[in-house]
């Protein structure tokens, strides 16, 4: 037999304002995270305005993430996309085309869904040491370090720390200092201006001692 089926109007009308603590409240808090991080960074960013943000009791945070900082953990130092990925994307072309492989493939990332998270770790460095290191582990040792080995140049640690300097510079001036025109310039124009000096830094003669 079959069970009763509930109607439309049987239906209990849904309370308006913040949301039930389901999957999608964890879901809307860490989006907001990153929007209120990418803003103000970890210092300046508060509970009540992400929670805000998010449109729920801030007591959703605790419940979820243990408080700010595991909130910051998880919707910031966790990686949101696979850099074996990105590794293989920029080396694709060859060697000689690293430089602009790289500004190409960061700055399309960094403007659609990945930015927020750079941005707030970017604003968070000088007061999280978790963010320092994270930018230090993603950038140097998992990307250019492996990006470099691919080029079999030589001194590889001044180059991979080079290209990450060029890259989080970038990054800085674009999207955190906004500073024009290379914040509003459109992508090709970066790559075409920024690949070639990324490019020697990668692969090309170094005037520096030996």
């Amino acid at each position: 037999m079959m069970g009763h089926v509930t109607t439309a109007k049987e239906e209990p009308a849904r309370r308006r304002g913040r949301r039930p603590a389901g999957e999608d409240t964890k879901a809307a808090l860490l989006d907001a995270a990153r929007a209120v991080f990418a803003e103000s960074g970890y210092e300046g960013a508060t509970v009540r305005a992400i929670a805000s943000r998010a449109g729920v009791d801030p007591a959703m945070v605790n419940h979820w993430f243990g408080g700010k900082d595991g909130l910051f953990a998880k919707a910031v130092l966790h990686v949101p996309f696979d850099i074996n990925e990105v590794v293989e994307t920029v080396t694709a072309g060859g060697p000689d085309k690293l430089g602009e492989n790289i500004v190409r493939t960061f700055l399309t990332r960094w403007d659609g869904a990945g930015g927020e998270s750079f941005v707030a770790l970017i604003r968070s460095v000088t007061t999280k040491p978790e963010a320092l290191q994270t930018l230090r582990t993603i950038l140097v040792n998992r990307i250019f370090t492996n990006v470099v080995r691919t080029a079999d140049s030589d001194r590889p640690e001044l180059r991979a720390g080079l290209g990450a300097t060029q890259m989080i510079g970038l990054g800085m001036a674009r999207y955190v200092a906004q500073i024009e025109p290379v914040a509003s310039a459109d992508i090709e124009t970066l790559v075409a201006t920024i690949a070639p000096n990324l490019q020697r830094y990668l692969t090309g003669e170094l005037d520096v001692p030996a």
